[in-house]
């Protein structure tokens, strides 16, 4: 049970035994909430129970205060965790003991990179879809977003106990390559057999997306393309040869390229099932809709109507008979709840598809498909220019490779000017790929997912203040620290030993810190918000270089006092290290 709960358990047990002492006083035990800030002034952990409370009766804030005191105080004596607490201004403050801090500290040097990992999922099933561009178009800065968020929400989860499941839903179907299938086609049709397998061959990813840029300028001024394009795709969907062997190669090449750039991010997935993989599918969906009266024709299309007009409508096939990524999303659905069964299937995708979602989420409960399954969609806001969003079609979308190549360079520009001449070149380059990608990784997920972000480069590649590297800098920071004093924890003594100490705020505040992690895990995973564990290493890097800076650990002269110290250090780097990797970022031996 994580410490918000504990004390959740012993306010609303406290509350219990008031209302049972007190037969004539009725009242109902409302939601208990605990604050869990890193820096709240007045407690460890507090609540504002009484004035929930005091807002359904007649009595005051004082009156709920010093009813329900004595019930807390007899729980808090027994407690193996809380030293003490407050009511003040109608909010009841609790305090940590210093030895269960110690316990905690001595916990995280025992359990290592499992400190702060739970079993809350265990037995449970959840599918995280992340990334998913589109083929035949190079990975723009657009589609970071999704990625890395993806990503962090599926490691949090995992270590959360639960059965992950990250499906790279590639959009390598529909009308837009339709528009590809006609240009190559125009440039095939005058080549030998020869010369059209040479041309396949040679295609790269900068090629197909010149190509569907062209096609957009040229559909600008020729409407008829569209219909081309529209009949180039419905050939491809009732398996023409042609077009499927020019499609085979346009996902060919661009799944060659993504895999470059998910190795340069350090993006894995369990499974990369596109839209073609459920293109058949789909028309056992568009029949099961059928039969169960959903969907209905309109001007020559299959066409969804929501109950009371709750929705705009949506198209499943069109009146040319292909089908629609709404047809494929759903099959995806059924595929996923027949295969895996979750609980959970999580869409990390950007904002602007939100009423989307509303709609494919909302047919599938009609359907009665979902009575045991939860259907989230984490809506990130978008990278944009000053001028607006970024368009593939316009050909003014920014390349991820090229950010990161410019953020490795930069962080190698500042090693270069740094004083520590020990880093040999070979390690420089690898310790700069780290920094580098880390920083614009950090400088995404430190923000909350729904906000758009203005595409700043001075911003993104920031190495200073609240960024990746900074985070990263205090982790060598305390690792460096242990390896000087080459201790390595063989002669570690037990929490016990340091009972006597009288630490110090700094000291107390790290141990408080460390504490929490596990319950800001939880709460990130509950609220898919990886910006949280971003906050609490930042602040827990924050504590310790304002501890460094004020106290001596390697020169400290007590001995007993500068174990500890050294185990404070230990305790710090391996958090950060686990906040980092959660967040799909390495760390540095070296910097």
């Amino acid at each position: 049970m994580f410490l918000s709960d504990e004390i959740k358990d012993i306010i609303y047990k406290s509350l219990l035994d008031l209302r049972e002492s007190r037969k004539t006083l009725h009242f109902g035990i409302p939601p208990i909430k605990v604050d869990t800030k890193l820096n709240n002034f007045y407690g460890d952990y507090s609540t504002n129970i009484l004035f929930s409370l005091s807002k359904n009766s007649k009595l005051s804030l004082s009156d709920w205060g010093r009813l329900v005191s004595p019930f807390i105080n007899l729980r808090v004596k027994k407690s193996k965790f809380l030293d003490h607490y407050i009511v003040k201004n109608g909010f009841i403050n609790f305090f940590l003991s210093q030895n269960y801090l110690l316990k905690v500290l001595f916990q995280v040097i025992k359990e290592k990179n499992k400190f702060g990992s739970n079993k809350t999922g265990k037995g449970k099933t959840i599918i995280v879809e992340y990334s998913s561009p589109n083929i035949a178009k190079s990975f723009g800065i657009g589609h970071l977003r999704s990625t890395i968020i993806g990503q962090a929400i599926y490691n949090l989860y995992k270590f959360s106990g639960w059965r992950c499941i990250s499906d790279n839903h590639l959009g390598d179907w529909g009308t837009q390559f339709g528009k590809l299938i006609y240009q190559i086609e125009e440039i095939l049709k005058n080549k030998s057999p020869q010369e059209k397998g040479v041309f396949l061959e040679n295609l790269s990813v900068e090629q197909l997306e010149k190509l569907y840029i062209d096609f957009h300028k040229m559909e600008l001024k020729n409407k008829t393309l569209t219909d081309r394009a529209r009949e180039y795709f419905h050939l491809l969907e009732q398996g023409d040869k042609e077009a499927q062997t020019i499609w085979k190669y346009c996902r060919k090449v661009s799944l060659k390229e993504f895999q470059r750039i998910y190795n340069i991010l350090g993006v894995k997935f369990d499974y990369e099932l596109g839209e073609s993989f459920y293109s058949k599918m789909a028309e056992l969906v568009v029949n099961e809709i059928k039969e169960k009266g959903l969907a209905h024709m309109s001007q020559g299309a299959l066409v969804v109507e929501y109950p009371n007009n709750i929705l705009p409508s949506l198209i499943l096939v069109k009146s040319d008979g292909s089908t629609t990524y709404f047809a494929r999303d759903l099959a995806t659905i059924k595929y996923r709840i027949d295969k895996w069964h979750p609980q959970i299937i999580v869409y990390e995708v950007g904002a602007e598809q939100s009423l989307y979602f509303k709609q494919l989420f909302e047919l599938v409960h009609l359907l009665g498909w979902a009575k045991q399954t939860l259907f989230i969609h984490i809506g990130h806001g978008l990278y944009r220019t000053q001028e607006g969003k970024f368009s593939s079609r316009q050909g003014k979308e920014i390349h991820l490779e090229k950010v990161l190549e410019e953020a490795i360079q930069k962080a190698k520009q500042i090693m270069e000017k740094s004083k520590n001449r020990k880093i040999q070149d070979n390690d420089q380059n690898k310790i700069a790929k780290v920094i580098g990608i880390g920083a614009v990784k950090y400088n995404d997920l430190s923000q909350n997912y729904a906000k758009d972000i203005i595409f700043d480069w001075s911003k993104m590649l920031n190495l200073k203040g609240n960024s990746g590297p900074y985070i990263q800098y205090t982790y060598v920071r305390a690792k460096s620290i242990i390896q000087k004093s080459q201790f390595t924890g063989r002669t570690l003594k037990k929490a016990e030993d340091f009972t006597k100490i009288e630490f110090n705020d700094a000291e107390l505040n790290l141990m408080k810190t460390i504490s929490k992690f596990p319950n800001i895990v939880q709460e990130s995973a509950s609220v898919f918000s990886p910006n949280l564990i971003c906050n609490f290493i930042f602040y827990l890097s924050q504590q310790y270089n304002n501890f460094y800076d004020k106290y001596s650990v390697l020169q400290t002269q007590d001995i007993t006092r500068k174990q500890f110290r050294l185990i404070l250090s230990w305790g710090v780097s391996q958090v950060l290290k686990t906040g980092l990797c959660l967040l799909g970022i390495d760390v540095p031996e070296k910097m």
